[in-house]
């Protein structure tokens, strides 16, 4: 059974009301985003507040905004954000994007989200859960994400997606829809050589040339962490403290 919270260096998350606990996808996210320059992020489907409070360690100039549908998740998410390094620069907000969108809530420089992925796949009994990994059970649609972002991202701005490479290539084609071009392709695999379980890509109103493609390895051959995956999360995770961050 998952612990009921997550010690990171610098923040713990709580995640005992929420039905989607911190995982190495959305640390990967987090972590891998590319928030150069970054002024105001919005983390859609924000749970626990995790990929909110990264963002918020990562670009210490940036104001964070996080949207949450489930009010359970949402109250967890702003306890964390209170306790906190950085409680007065993230705000929740428990609202569907739909309802956040009516609110008028202006541009952001960068748009982060580990939207439902479970497209055709029977659902979990459990309705959060549900809400947290199927689309249909909720309102975060490819469509309404894509949309979204076409509407309130600032000029030169991006949005960052993980998903399963199947999922992700339907994402690509409502993005595309949307007016948003694949800037940046990262490919996350657990093994050397094995097969491609998760991709972050990176979306933009302009693409100039082929996108960025990369590939990261999770765990070597012998079982252990990756130099690449250790140099990643070195500023998150515990265990990894003693490497030099990026």
């Amino acid at each position: 059974m998952p612990n009921d919270y997550f010690q990171f260096q610098q923040f713990r998350i709580a995640q005992g009301a929420c039905a989607q606990k911190v995982s190495t996808d959305a640390c990967l996210l987090g972590a891998a985003a590319d928030l150069a320059g970054a002024t105001r992020v919005l983390d859609i489907g924000t749970g626990t507040g995790l990929l909110a409070l990264m963002a918020a360690q990562r670009a210490p100039g940036a104001r964070v905004e996080a949207v949450e549908l489930d009010p359970a998740a949402a109250a967890q998410a702003a306890r964390n954000v209170a306790a906190s390094p950085w409680p007065g620069r993230v705000a929740v907000h428990p609202l569907s994007l739909a309802a956040y969108a009516a609110t008028g809530p202006g541009q952001f420089s960068h748009i982060i989200c580990n939207p439902p992925f479970f497209r055709r796949s029977l659902a979990p009994p459990d309705a959060a859960r549900a809400t947290a990994r199927h689309e249909g059970a909720g309102s975060l649609t490819f469509e309404a994400l894509a949309g979204f972002a076409e509407a309130h991202l600032a000029p030169g701005g991006s949005l960052t997606v993980l998903l399963p490479p199947p999922e992700m290539q339907a994402f690509a084609e409502v993005a595309r829809a949307s007016g948003l071009a694949v800037q940046a392709q990262l490919a996350v695999q657990h093994r050397p050589g094995g097969r491609t379980t998760r991709s972050i890509w990176q979306f933009g109103a302009a693409a100039p040339g082929a996108p960025r493609a990369s590939t990261l390895v999770i765990q070597e051959a012998d079982g252990q962490y990756s130099a690449e995956f250790r140099e990643l999360l070195a500023e998150f995770y515990l265990a990894f403290g003693s490497v030099q961050p990026r």
